[in-house]
């Protein structure tokens, strides 16, 4: 699905973080160009 693809992933600290997603598009084969955790209030 991300075979090849350039990411940009935003978490949310009070629901999955930017880690967790950056790591299941990276075994999609995805390439994660910036991760970030952010508090949307």
């Amino acid at each position: 699905m991300f075979e090849s693809k350039q990411v940009i992933v935003l978490g949310e600290r009070d629901g999955i973080a930017g880690p967790a997603i950056a790591a299941c598009v990276k075994s999609a084969g995805g390439n994660v160009a910036f991760t970030s955790t952010e508090c949307f209030v």
